[in-house]
């Protein structure tokens, strides 16, 4: 899943993972696969297959023309495609599906399924064979596209149809799996005025039996307080033994629920009392980032949408084990930060939190004093990864940063990959995975 992990720390205890490589000379690359042309997800690896989320520029199926939401499938071992599942845009346009943004959600895979919500708004449940296996599973039978490179949808949950949400521009969240129920944030949001919210009783946060789609749960906590849209992904842990599951709202707080129940355990205003929301120019911020638990606290920035541009941002560190309202009793630590959508990583003591002015900062996870601060040059999207003693973070400019992970800061080399950066690096079994807008790389080697 997104993070790889429930707690969403992007540390990997894998060894032997290239600092340098070169795309032309093909040194250290294992294989590249084309992609479409805007590509805003994460790869994701499981049982030797790679989902990944993308548009439809690259057509790989002529029947399926025009502007789609595509979750492509590659065979792990070479990057061969093996299938695809498209989706159509919605007929209201723009305001709740851009043009050309393709499937943004990462995929959560477990056993044979691959789960992820689409750029129409639906929780997907997908046979991970798709009908590469000949074969039509699962109580959904109406797909119209059945060869062999086409998705199989086992079942799917409609948020746009059936619940009333109204996502703002996109809906991006990446599923969390945990045993049985499955976590997603809605994405409703406000409409085109960019000050009304058209549903604010509609959900907000779900939990969903992962093996038929029903609602276990909902909560619509935000309600008209949605400051813009709902882009997060949830994050779960036991904290001191209390199972949570941890959502960041459209309205700026962070709140915990009992996984099973979804009653409320804690809540946090992730920005200063004084602050105001003022459609992008203002120092009030959203929370697009996904919340990391680490040591019984809650590692979480905040910011805007990357068409706001830069602006005033935090980030905080919240004490996990607290209930109610925590905003006062549970502040650890607070870092002046510029706005950001990336997730933090956290290792061996330090927190590593790129913004989107494309500031890289490494910190002292237990009192949040800066250590290093490098310049990127560009607009950071993606997140810091944590691998092999080395800190990775892309950006915008296409170079993708490799430092030595560590209280000291040391540049060990820069590539660039020829086209943006929009996700964040993966790690799966010996092989790096670095995804631009247009291609997905597997890396490996010395």
């Amino acid at each position: 899943m997104w993070g790889g992990r429930p707690d969403r720390n992007m540390v990997s205890t894998e060894k032997g993972i290239p600092r340098t490589w070169d795309i032309k000379a093909k040194t250290n690359i294992k294989w590249a696969a084309e992609l479409g042309s805007q590509s805003y997800g994460n790869p994701v690896v499981a049982d030797g297959k790679i989902f990944v989320g993308t548009n439809n520029e690259l057509l790989r199926n002529p029947k399926l023309g025009g502007d789609r939401g595509v979750v492509m499938c590659f065979r792990e071992s070479d990057g061969e495609f093996l299938w695809q599942m498209t989706h159509s845009k919605l007929e209201s346009g723009r305001v709740n599906d851009w043009p050309e943004q393709g499937v943004c959600s990462s995929p959560a895979v477990a056993g044979k399924i691959a789960y992820y919500v689409s750029s129409r708004a639906e929780v997907i449940a997908l046979d991970a064979e798709g009908f590469h296996d000949g074969e039509n599973d699962g109580p959904y039978k109406d797909e119209t596209e059945t060869s062999e490179t086409d998705g199989d949808i086992v079942w799917k949950l409609d948020m746009y149809e059936e619940l009333g949400v109204f996502p703002h521009n996109m809906a991006a969240t990446s599923p969390l799996i945990i045993g049985d129920i499955l976590f997603v944030n809605t994405s409703n949001g406000v409409d085109e005025s960019h000050i009304n919210i058209p549903f604010p009783d509609a959900p907000s946060f779900l939990a969903i039996n992962r093996h038929t789609g029903e609602i276990l749960w909902e909560d619509g906590s935000p309600g008209d307080k949605i400051l813009h849209g709902q882009w997060s992904s949830p994050a779960y842990a036991e904290i001191l033994g209390v199972p949570q599951v941890i959502f960041a709202g459209g309205d700026g707080w962070l709140r915990s629920f009992e996984p099973k129940t979804g009653k409320l355990i804690w809540q946090f205003d992730c920005n200063p009392k004084e602050s105001e929301w003022k459609q992008g120019r203002g120092d009030r911020n959203n929370i697009i980032a996904t919340p990391v638990i680490y040591d019984d606290k809650v590692f979480i920035s905040v910011g805007q949408d990357p068409e706001h541009g830069e602006g005033v941002g935090h980030l905080w560190a919240i004490d996990g084990t607290k209930k109610g309202d925590v905003t006062k009793t549970g502040l650890v630590w607070h870092h002046d930060f510029r706005r950001t959508i990336s997730t933090v990583a956290i290792d061996d003591g330090v927190l590593y939190a790129a913004n989107f002015s494309g500031f890289f900062h490494a910190l002292d996870v237990e009192t949040g004093t800066k250590l290093w601060e490098h310049d990127m040059f560009a607009a950071v999207w993606g997140s810091p990864y944590v691998v092999d003693g080395k800190v990775m973070l892309g950006d915008e400019d296409g170079d993708l940063t490799v430092m030595k992970a560590g209280r000291a800061k040391e540049v060990l080399s820069e590539i660039n990959f020829g086209n943006t950066i929009y996700s964040t690096p993966v790690v799966a079994n010996g092989v790096l995975y670095i995804m631009t807008r247009s291609h997905l790389y597997a890396i490996a080697g010395k």
